[in-house]
């Protein structure tokens, strides 16, 4: 075996092999023995890099984050790492020699974190269920511990309630070990083992100044309380720490709780995705409807939906009709017709009538799938905004041990009257202010909750750095043809000679392109059906390649096509020469229709813009973006499109494989550019743009090719999108500015800077209370995109 990588998002395990050593049975037959399924069966390109992603545990600050990705990419074989503190996953990207799923768990165990295992679809979310295991934990902890706290602070200021009076001072302090203990080792243990293993790694992080804080005011009180006379003798006042040392933990322990509480808010979004998958199917098999489980169904399987039930996988209709709630997929609210041939998505909510379908994709590959392992992967991606925190990170926790040192010698040696408590007062307060969680949290959070908000709406965003540069955007380029228009050939304008009817035209028409595959008949056929107009049979019908079709009707002699056609068949025009050149002017494709031997009259056509394409341009433009549009058509027929939609900038006659060169002739004039194509065959180009945007495709390859994939075909959830970008980036920067501002000013406020000006000392409990409300600010803030 050369290399095997499992994914949760797609289902699939990718594995490199010597065909001469092992087969895919015996590959089968090994998934089976850990008790798996193979269901079927890929190849993938040679050479093509991986993903693989790990859930770990215990990561509480920046510091673990980035000790943990060093530990990953010292694995051999690993490219790149990453970590993302509010999901609990490492994404590590590798080729196909690399050292495997067991060395990535060595590595995070020694790095003295849980290894949590592979991501597997087929199981719970590991970290789902150590997030519900450390909340009971924390509350239970933290309530016992703010219980414990508020007894020993009446214990320490006995003199304040006169019922304890009875109690001899030196008792009471025996009783005030014995309560500050547990509070201290048990209440507070996840911060002394978070720095006995960053100890034994050779480094420290937000446990260590926790750790170190609290157990500098416990064994201070305790030395105090064991042996009075060393304090008395060396002129020290005698006063302890128990309060300060209980609610220091019991307070940051609250921190905690309050943080991962906000942090399960911030995964909603896939939750909710993850809940709209269906239980059940309903398979037709030897005639009869049977109830299975959905992961039983099968391709090819003939499924039965009634009224107000999930249609339970992707396939496409073959009997019946209705009308399906497509919300969940697309976040647009009006019911989509289903007939015959038409395809339908599972989770989707059947509406009116009952159908039958057959199941063309299952499991991983539907639609639903993709769009949990896009936001999933989105989730756990980094913003390069990041980098900044991960940086300070690296230096956070020795700068802040290095600067608490230095007050407790200061206030200890080196001012007025020195104190030794309030030296290790200040000392403490140090320690517990900084706050590296704040960090850590910052960005992360926000872009879990931007892209969640996104796949609610339909936008799927590939993660932290698509949020990014969407956010720097300058220019938004069209394709035009399916992107801004419908795609399609539409009957636009129909012009009749003098004395001749419209409808009389287009039924001659309608009559000969009956007979025609070509998209103006099928567009010119379709028109005269939705008058009410049928076609009537003809004979010798004739298609003129290049030029149009003839035949003849009722005995009289009938012709369609270019002007070319007319002209060369010596024809009238009738009076209508001028208006096919201003038709043609506007854009428009000109069928000629003449009936025995003169012009009867035109009938235009054109790829019509869309109704919400005009309105697109014009949010855009007011946000502050250029817009322009790329099209294969000619100079002429580009600008006329444009000039209807309010685009100026038209790039013209390109060919579809030129595209991706305009755009980075573009990007090379120094434009940040987003290309905005139906995923199809404007692959190429979106790849080659800054951001590429592929619209109505949320159940094509397209969402490999996009940096942003918007599944409803609505042209106004790309200003959605991009807004959406700047709003999380926005959150992105406000949760940094505080983070660092609150460490800035905070530590040297607890240094005692503000002293010699004002007297003001900060008590370590404050200071405690602070450091746990700044993590939670971070988290809260993210979540405030939910609402803004």
């Amino acid at each position: 075996m050369e290399n095997a990588s499992v994914n949760i998002a797609t289902e699939k395990a990718v594995v490199e092999y010597d065909p001469a050593s092992v087969g895919p049975e015996a590959m089968a037959e090994k998934v089976r023995d850990l008790g798996y399924e193979v269901v079927s069966r890929e190849q993938a390109g040679p050479g093509a890099m991986q993903k693989t992603t790990v859930s770990i545990g215990g990561m509480t600050c920046a510091a673990c984050v980035r000790r943990v990705e060093t530990a990953l990419k010292d694995v051999p074989g690993i490219e790149e790492a990453a970590v993302n503190l509010a999901t609990g996953r490492g994404t590590v990207t590798h080729g196909a020699d690399w050292a495997g799923a067991g060395a990535l768990r060595k590595a995070v165990t020694e790095a003295g974190y849980e290894y949590l295992g592979v991501l597997d679809a087929t199981r719970e979310d590991p970290i789902e269920k150590a997030r519900e295991k450390e909340l009971r934990e924390l509350t239970v902890k933290f309530i016992a511990g703010i219980i414990l706290s508020v007894i020993i602070f009446m214990g320490t200021m006995q003199e304040w309630f006169p019922f304890l009076g009875s109690i001899p001072r030196q008792a009471m302090l025996y009783i005030l070990f014995a309560l500050t203990t547990p509070v201290v080792f048990w209440v507070g243990s996840r911060f002394h083992t978070g720095a006995l293993k960053a100890l034994r790694q050779k480094t420290s992080d937000m446990n260590t100044l926790v750790s170190m804080g609290a157990l500098s005011a416990y064994l201070y009180s305790a030395l105090a309380t064991f042996f009075p006379a060393a304090f008395t003798h060396a002129g020290v006042h005698l006063h302890v720490y128990y309060d300060g040392a209980a609610f220091i933990v019991s307070f940051i322990v609250l921190g905690r709780l309050l943080e991962a509480r906000t942090k399960g808010k911030t995964s909603q979004a896939i939750k909710r995705l993850v809940g709209l998958r269906p239980r059940t199917a309903r398979v037709i098999r030897d005639g009869q409807p049977t109830d299975i489980p959905v992961e039983e169904v099968m391709k090819g399987d003939e499924i039965l939906v009634r009224p107000g039930e999930k249609i339970p996988t992707d396939g496409v209709v073959l009997t019946g009709a209705s009308a399906v709630d497509e919300s969940m997929l697309t976040g647009e609210s009006m019911p989509v017709a289903k007939e015959p041939g038409i395809e339908v998505f599972g989770a989707t909510i059947n509406k009116s009538g009952s159908f039958t379908f057959r199941a063309t994709k299952i499991g991983a590959e539907t639609a639903l799938a993709q769009i949990i392992r896009l936001v999933e992967e989105a989730q756990g991606s980094k913003a390069p905004i990041q980098r900044i925190a991960d940086r300070v990170a690296a230096v956070f926790v020795p700068t802040v041990m290095v600067i608490a040192a230095i007050t407790f010698i200061v206030w200890a040696f080196f001012v007025p009257d020195p104190v030794f408590t309030r030296a290790l007062l200040n000392f403490v307060s140090v320690l517990i202010i900084a706050c590296p969680c704040a960090m850590g949290l910052a960005t992360p959070t926000a872009v879990m909750v931007g892209t969640g908000i996104g796949a609610e709406k339909g936008i799927l965003i590939k993660g932290g750095e698509s949020l990014e540069k969407a956010h720097r955007l300058t220019m938004i380029v069209f394709d035009k043809t399916g992107t801004l228009t419908v795609g399609e050939p539409r009957v636009t304008d129909i012009v009749a000679a003098p004395g001749i009817t419209k409808s009389h035209v287009l039924r001659i028409a309608a009559s000969v392109e009956d007979l025609s595959e070509h998209p103006l008949a099928r567009a010119i056929v379709e028109k005269a059906r939705d008058e009410g107009i049928r076609p009537e049979p003809v004979e010798g019908f004739e298609a003129l390649s290049g030029l149009g079709a003839r035949a003849v009707l009722n005995g009289a002699p009938l012709l369609l096509g270019n002007q070319k056609l007319i002209e060369q068949a010596g024809l009238d025009f009738n009076g209508l020469a001028e208006t096919g050149t201003r038709l043609s002017s506007e854009a428009k494709t000109c069928v000629y229709v003449a009936e025995g031997g003169q012009v009867a009259g035109i009938i235009a056509l054109s790829d019509i813009a869309k109704v919400t394409a005009a309105e697109t341009v014009k949010a855009l433009k007011e946000m502050g973006l250029k817009v322009a549009m790329i099209t294969g058509d000619n100079e002429d027929t580009g600008r006329a499109m444009g000039a209807t939609l309010g685009i100026d900038r038209v790039l013209a006659e390109v060919l579809p494989g030129e595209k991706a060169r305009e755009i980075n002739r573009l990007m090379a004039q120094g434009e940040v550019v987003a290309m905005v194509g139906d995923g199809i065959n404007d692959a190429p180009a979106l790849s080659a743009a800054d951001i590429g945007i592929a619209i109505g495709a949320g159940t094509d390859v397209a969402i490999e090719a996009s940096d942003i994939t918007l599944i409803r075909d609505d042209l106004r959830a790309v200003p959605e999108a991009i807004r959406l970008s700047f709003r999380t980036m926005k959150a992105i920067r406000q949760n940094l500015f505080w983070a660092f501002i609150y460490n800035v000013i905070g530590i040297p406020i607890a240094a005692g800077i503000l002293y010699p000006f004002f007297g003001v000392l900060l008590n370590p409990v404050y200071a405690a209370i602070a450091m746990a409300l700044s993590s939670v600010s971070v988290v809260t803030n993210s979540l405030r995109l939910r609402w803004s």
